[in-house]
């Protein structure tokens, strides 16, 4: 019974939330969370509720009773970095995306985030490792071989650059000439 009631309050709030009703949805998950305490799926749900409201420190205090109560759980730690992340707070974000790429090696948004907190952080030499390994596990996502492209170029490697541009040029033509026109390489195309 106690199942059925559980799974009752997750469709609801599915519900609620494909209506576009976020306020409702929110209430849901506190009433969630009255009779299933400490639940990852409504603290987690809950918090990007409350990100998405703009209340980032609710948010954050939120994913902080998560992560004490679920802290084996890569995606909830990436969570978390991305919102340190947007809060600024560079340092504490890449042990959270560290800590998620240890717990899901797998979690190419959580390799992502970290080269981009390594960018922030002007530590290069790591942020291309991290992101070598997001376009490793995202091959035909753009995102990473973009970042890994400008970090190139701010390490004086231009033809390591190029590489990536000649690479997007074959899936990604208007993100590699976007790379093009920032950052002023010339690059041939193959026939």
């Amino acid at each position: 019974m106690r199942r059925w009631r559980y799974r009752g309050f997750k469709w609801r709030a599915m519900g609620l939330l494909v209506l576009g009703r976020r306020d409702a949805a929110r209430s849901l998950f506190e009433q969630m969370l009255a009779e299933f305490p400490g639940d990852d799926y409504a603290l987690a749900s809950k918090a990007q509720l409350q990100a998405q409201g703009g209340d980032r420190a609710a948010a954050l205090a939120t994913m902080k009773e998560l992560l004490a109560r679920h802290d084996h759980v890569g995606a909830h730690w990436f969570n978390y970095g991305f919102l340190l992340e947007e809060e600024g707070d560079y340092e504490r974000a890449e042990a959270a995306f560290r800590r998620a790429t240890e717990l899901s090696p797998q979690l190419d948004r959580a390799w992502y985030g970290l080269g981009l907190v390594l960018i922030r952080l002007q530590r290069l030499d790591e942020a291309v490792a991290a992101l070598k390994r997001n376009t490793q596990l995202q091959p035909m996502s753009p995102y990473g071989w973009y970042q890994l492209a400008r970090v190139h170029v701010e390490r004086q490697e231009p033809e390591e650059a190029r590489k990536i541009i000649r690479h997007l040029h074959r899936f990604e033509p208007k993100v590699a000439n976007q790379l093009v026109r920032e950052t002023g390489l010339s690059v041939e195309q193959a026939g």
